[in-house]
């Protein structure tokens, strides 16, 4: 067995098996390996019910009452209810989908139930709770169980028996790290850390273990990033643009004037695409700092030269808005430029005229999305390559486009907020340009956060905007019931919602297992108002323009990173209308709640991400997730800063070595194993 062998080979895992973990993006031994759980559970002693207070995860061990037990439809959902009571204190437990439990539940048994218990108007209520027989807890008593994200037909058990037999039967002996990095920066072996990340006993040793794989990762990052700089930075260009009156003619048209920031850029922008070597620089600015009209200023001067642009947006909703948008632009100021739209979507004849027109230079602005970089697409003369989004595309994406004309100009577009000593690591191939001003005029977003039992008065005040013609987002952190206990998922909230509003809204959902059509086709429908409330994973955060959007509320907020949570926060604030971003906390650990506060404070995405890098100290494994930013397989660019600086230094240090034979001798193998382990397809 080795890192590629195939999962179907694994003892225990047959044709049906391997399907779910397909569904998981897992195929080989190595994606098993480095499909670590999403948290931890800790099994602490039951408590009676009187001891146990809301607001989090709570261990009841109760009998079963004598009572009559409710079971019943709501719309799609079926509910089977039941209460529990010691004293006077009763609490009311619901299962969904599951009426097969009312044989299962019997007066006088004795269970133990695990969930968040929540209460309202001093009645108190759990919602599918965990439950146990006392016999089966005691065998979990006081340890760290893993839980890991799940589809249906897998459970956590099953995975952890995977993991045990690969273990067992693959070769993780060599060591890679050189001895004196292992003892300098206190590493444990690999065997050790995954051994222990997928069979835990202590806390501590999930942190030590942790910190190796995260050590490893980030260093072969950063020798792999600073290995791409030394090559890109000084690629010559085989002629240079000139500079022209049509972009100031627009700058004057415009019906706004640009920040002192967007100018500067503008200018550094200008200056790159109009000397001796290819520009490879990123502008990063928050939500609605003013990017767009950067790119379309460079897709000018691109055509004005008699050169090409193309601009890849993440989605295909966000390029035909990128689309429409220099269409209107194209009309409205009189620009002496062809715009063409490229998506997978078009039809095989759409997509040879568009191929066509490109290859013969009779459209010289292309907006699409990966359909730019597909074998089809020779281009006429490509000058400039905008990516939009910049953490959706890998680097290899950007070089293949890049290839697609001669040394071409690269400008990357990212309203992720990333502290400036972290990006120059994380973008280390490319300079950076700095939006830190908004542009006058923007309503500022108001924000709340409030716990579980604030939620019906969050229901109301979306039917009130609604009614006022608006529309809303909810974002939940699951997709499916059964991936994680206790957190909301996208398929059942909708379920809930609908059942909540009935027919005063139309509700849809979204997220990013379903197939890239269908996604498509929800965001157009919200885009075009045929949809009230859009129910979605974070893969909403980057995919979507909505004006009409007034409304932005967060499920189970303490489950991701401030950052991600203002990104999120970018669907809304859109219009001209005033937004509400509401974050529900599950959680009312002080120091959650704390974190969270911040976003009531500031709308200021780089304030946030130092402030979230300031609160989140090495060793906050459990819970917060950045995810969607940087696919790293274990790291957390906030959460583990100062590994992302030490190795940084540490890769210069490998680099600048005269000979790396005595520094490193396994670097090339290192670079072979472990880089290939960082996903760099979102980087």
């Amino acid at each position: 067995m080795n890192w590629n062998s195939d999962l179907i080979g694994v003892k225990g895992i047959g044709e049906k098996t391997v399907k779910l973990f397909h569904k998981l993006d897992i195929y080989t031994v190595r994606d098993l390996l480095y499909y670590f759980p999403r948290d931890y559970e800790k099994f602490e002693e039951p408590k009676s019910i009187l001891e146990c207070k809301s607001g989090g995860i709570v261990t009841i061990r109760a009998k079963i009452p004598n009572q009559n037990m409710e079971l019943r439809k709501a719309g799609r959902l079926v509910l089977f209810k039941f209460y529990l009571l010691e004293g006077d204190k009763r609490i009311e437990i619901t299962y969904f989908n599951m009426a097969f439990l009312k044989n299962t539940f019997f007066p006088g048994q004795e269970f133990i139930f695990r969930g968040r218990l929540e209460e309202k108007k001093g009645r108190f209520s759990m919602d599918q709770p965990k439950f146990y027989k006392p016999e089966e807890y005691s065998k979990f008593l006081n340890t760290l169980q893993p839980v890991y994200s799940l589809t249906k037909g897998l459970t956590s058990n099953f995975i952890q028996k995977a993991e045990k037999e690969v273990l067992k039967n693959l070769s993780l002996e060599q060591e890679l790290l050189p001895e004196y990095m292992v003892e300098k920066y206190q590493l444990c072996s690999r065997r050790e850390a995954f051994e222990t990340l997928h069979f835990p006993k202590f806390e501590e040793e999930v942190l030590n273990a942790r910190k190796r794989l995260v050590f490893e990762e980030f260093l072969a990052f950063c020798i792999n990033v600073k290995t791409q700089k030394n090559t890109d930075m000084n690629l010559p260009v085989s002629s240079p643009l000139l500079k022209t009156a049509a972009t100031t003619r627009l700058l004057e048209q415009l019906p706004y004037k640009l920040t002192n920031a967007q100018l500067k850029a503008w200018e550094q922008i200008e200056n790159d695409m109009a000397g001796n070597y290819a520009m490879n620089r990123m502008v990063q600015g928050d939500v609605g700092s003013g990017k767009t009209i950067l790119a379309i200023l460079a897709l000018l001067m691109a055509a004005y030269n008699g050169r090409q642009g193309a601009l890849m947006a993440p989605t295909e909703v966000l390029a035909k808005q990128h689309y429409d948008s220099i269409m209107e632009m194209t009309e409205k100021f009189h620009l002496d430029i062809k715009p063409i739209l490229l998506v997978g979507s078009m039809t095989a004849k759409e997509k040879r005229r568009a191929y066509e027109r490109i290859e013969l230079g009779l459209a010289n602005v292309i907006i699409g999305t990966h359909a730019l970089i597909q074998g089809g697409v020779n281009y006429h003369d490509l000058a400039l390559v905008i990516t939009d989004e910049q953490h959706r595309f890998g680097v290899r994406q950007r070089q293949t486009l890049q290839e697609k004309g001669d040394n071409t100009h690269i400008l990357v577009m990212s309203a992720t907020p990333i502290p400036r000593t972290l990006a120059i690591i994380l973008f280390g191939d490319l300079h950076l340009s700095i939006l830190d001003e908004m542009p006058v005029g923007r309503l500022p977003i108001k924000n709340c956060v409030v716990n579980t039992s604030f939620r019906e008065k969050a229901y109301q005040f979306m039917q009130k905007e609604i009614d006022a013609g608006h529309q809303v987002y909810c974002i939940c952190p699951m997709v499916e019931a059964g991936e994680m206990e206790n957190l909301e998922n996208v398929e059942e909230y909708a379920e809930k919602l609908q059942e909540y509003f009935g027919e005063k809204a139309r509700v849809a959902y979204l997220h990013g297992k379903m197939r890239p059509a269908l996604k498509n086709q929800i965001m157009e429908d919200f885009a075009d108002r045929r949809t009230d409330i859009l129910v979605s994973t974070t893969v909403i955060e980057v995919g979507i323009n909505v004006p009409n959007a007034t409304v932005m509320m967060v499920e189970n907020a303490e489950r991701f990173g401030l950052a991600q949570l203002h990104q999120l926060r970018g669907r809304v604030g859109r219009g001209k209308d005033q937004s509400y971003c509401i974050f529900i906390n599950g959680n009312q650990n002080n120091k959650t709640t704390e974190r969270l506060e911040l976003l009531n404070k500031s709308n200021d995405g780089f304030f946030l991400a130092n402030e979230d890098m300031r609160l989140r100290g090495p060793g906050d494994i459990f819970g917060i997730r950045q995810s969607g930013e940087f696919a790293f397989r274990v790291g957390d660019i906030y959460n583990d800063s100062e590994i992302l600086l030490e190795t940084a230094a540490l890769a210069d240090e490998i680099l600048l070595a005269e000979s790396t034979k005595n520094l490193f001798p396994l670097l090339e193998t290192f670079r072979a194993e472990v880089g290939n382990e960082v996903d760099f397809r979102s980087i």
